[in-house]
């Protein structure tokens, strides 16, 4: 069963998503990162480019011809995963696909409207029996 991690009281989502990808990849992960729109992901492109500030995670889109061998995937389209193991959800709503990755992580600001919105994904995922831990970032 999906292992999901909320990130709370987060200040730079997508600052806080590309340590969390940098992190993962550092332990031989693939990640996923699910964004609201392309200039979502374009943001989060030109950050992994820095991250961290010695380096670069090597990532592209999903429609690339090195998709299949690359650590990160940034993905606005919503398109098949092509791995299942950890999945980073910068859009407001539920990854219809969430339940076959071994991990996902979602990332919530102060604002209020993506707070009352990450609040309904958790209701969703603990209504449902996930296993659900929850990180206060502030």
């Amino acid at each position: 069963m999906t292992q999901i991690d909320f990130y709370t009281n987060v200040e730079d989502k997508v600052g806080t998503a590309c340590r969390i990808v940098a992190k993962a990849v550092g332990v031989k992960r693939r990640v996923l990162v699910l964004c609201a729109d392309a200039d979502a992901a374009g943001q989060v492109d030109k950050l992994l480019w820095t991250t961290p500030a010695t380096g670069f995670v090597p990532h592209c889109a999903p429609h690339d011809p090195l998709a299949a061998v690359t650590a990160v995937i940034i993905d606005h389209e919503g398109r098949e995963p092509p791995h299942d193991q950890v999945l980073v959800n910068l859009t407001p709503g539920r990854p219809a696909y969430f339940a076959r990755f071994e991990r996902l992580i979602e990332i919530v600001t102060r604002d209020d409207a993506d707070r009352e919105q990450a609040r309904e994904r958790f209701r969703f995922y603990r209504d449902r029996g996930y296993e659900l831990r929850t990180h206060d970032m502030a």
